[in-house]
């Protein structure tokens, strides 16, 4: 099964770096104790090692936890956000130009939701008259 990050999922970055030795179990409390969200919402929880060389995404599922990782064969995430929160909100348009070693806030990606200059209602004209 892959996963899938979608416009509507919610995704928190941890902003302090954490040590990568960690796995699920030690993640879900961080998520509990330093980012004071729920681990089992469905969210996104991302977080990166000190050298900002690697990733590691937890979600979960409704069935269970996944956790996955990518090592950058070089170089290093060139954007993290610099901010006293232990957490920091990002779309998934961020996260997926992330994972390419790309800079989100140089981007210029647009909103996820526009709304759309009004339009007239379609002219109902036509169908009034067929039934007469």
């Amino acid at each position: 099964m892959m996963l899938q990050i979608t416009p509507q999922h919610r995704l928190l970055l941890c902003v302090p770096s954490i040590d990568f030795r960690k796995g699920i179990d030690s993640l879900v409390a961080t998520c509990q104790q330093h980012l004071g969200s729920d681990p089992f919402s469905g969210a996104f929880f991302v977080f990166t090692n000190t050298r900002k060389t690697s990733v590691k995404l937890l979600v979960y599922d409704g069935n269970g936890f996944w956790l996955s990782q990518k090592r950058f064969s070089s170089g290093k995430l060139p954007w993290w956000p610099k901010t006293t929160e232990e957490a920091y909100s990002i779309r998934s348009v961020d996260l997926l130009i992330m994972l390419q070693q790309g800079d989100p806030k140089v981007a210029h990606v647009p909103d996820d939701w526009r709304r759309l200059p009004w339009q007239a209602p379609p002219d109902n004209s036509m169908a009034t008259n067929a039934q007469d």
